[in-house]
């Protein structure tokens, strides 16, 4: 049975254009790509293999996430 789950991910881009993707439910959790599709697409396997080798290690498949408001 395939279960879906979802996941907020941050996208940024460096000094050189590349986009990276974080999952901040995930430590650890990061790629990039060329291009903004490309990192989503690869944030996808990245969360399916951060996954997969936490449930080996026996740890909790995510850590606690939460918004704050903040004034600036």
């Amino acid at each position: 049975m395939i279960s879906y789950m979802n996941f907020t991910i941050t996208l940024d881009r460096d000094e050189d254009g590349v986009w990276i993707a974080e999952c901040p439910a995930i430590p650890g959790c990061v790629t990039q790509g060329a291009t903004r599709d490309e990192a989503i697409a690869m944030a996808k396997d990245a969360i399916a293999a951060c996954l997969d080798v936490r449930a080996e290690l026996g740890l909790p498949l995510t850590v606690e996430t939460a918004k704050v408001e903040v004034m600036a």
